[in-house]
């Protein structure tokens, strides 16, 4: 199957399924219940190309298996957090900031989305169309990369939903494990998981395109739907969020910044 015709039925398969889980929010009012779909479609977005593509079947393995495998995994731990639950803060926000207007611009915000995707499976698409046998050894660089990402991010899911857990830490912020060392460790794991899948492109004349995925995952996290929305909700419900930007890294894990009333106990101390 041509590049173009995988490409078209991914895009058009993509927009069916945003669009139905959008018919389905009307009634839910639940707009959150995309991120679990946008997950597991994503990862039927790799099994597609991974079939359809002409390239390496070495290729075509490592972008069906790894895709596949992330799209589960996300996908189902995001439906578990959000299935019978209240509606995101995220989405809460947009749908009382656009009023009367919700119903039409939810629509509009969930078919951006699935353009995001198709954008987002480029990953997928040039290393299942690029002919040529791939080294073994970018092969074991883009399963190492593929395997930090996708621990990483599991990891740090089960640590914030351990900490969210318990009641006693209701309005708190979790700086457990790898929450303290970056405010959101699982959006880093996410973005280096779309780098895995550029040592797979490797002498593809289209290996550039495949930058492109982890640029656009990191703008759209850093600037758009993930961070600042989900931000500006956190500094208004827990008091010590201010703090905890104040001292740690807002994506990259790095030791967090010492603040004044640290140092002022440790000069104490010594």
């Amino acid at each position: 199957m041509s590049v173009l015709l995988a490409a078209s039925i991914a895009l058009a398969a993509l927009a069916l399924v945003f669009f139905a889980v959008w018919r389905w929010q009307l009634r839910s009012l639940n707009a959150g219940m995309i991120d679990p779909v946008w997950a597991a479609s994503l990862g039927g977005v790799a099994l597609l190309y991974a079939l359809a593509g002409t390239g390496d079947p070495s290729r075509r393995i490592a972008v069906g298996i790894g895709g596949a495998c992330w799209g589960a995994r996300l996908g189902f731990h995001l439906w578990r957090r959000n299935a019978g639950k209240p509606e995101d803060a995220r989405y809460r926000r947009l749908r009382e900031e656009w009023g009367t207007e919700a119903p039409r611009r939810m629509l509009g915000f969930f078919l951006v989305q699935a353009v995001a995707s198709s954008v987002l499976a480029i990953s997928f698409a040039v290393p299942a169309y690029t002919r040529g046998r791939l080294p073994a050894v970018l092969i074991a660089v883009a399963v190492a990369i593929w395997i930090v990402a996708a621990a990483g991010e599991a990891l740090a899911d089960r640590q914030l939903a351990a900490f969210v857990a318990q009641p006693a830490n209701r309005g708190k912020v979790c700086r457990a494990g790898l929450w303290r060392y970056s405010r959101h460790p699982n959006y880093f794991f996410e973005c280096l998981h779309w780098l895995a899948y550029v040592p797979l492109a490797a002498g593809s004349a289209w290996i550039a395109l495949g930058i492109v995925p982890p640029l656009l995952m990191i703008w759209l996290l850093l600037r758009v739907s993930g961070i600042p929305m989900l931000e500006t909700h956190l500094a208004q419900s827990r008091p010590e969020y201010p703090d905890y930007v104040r001292t740690t890294s807002a994506l990259i894990p790095w030791p967090p910044r010492k603040t004044r009333a640290d140092s002022t106990r440790l000069a104490a101390k010594e």
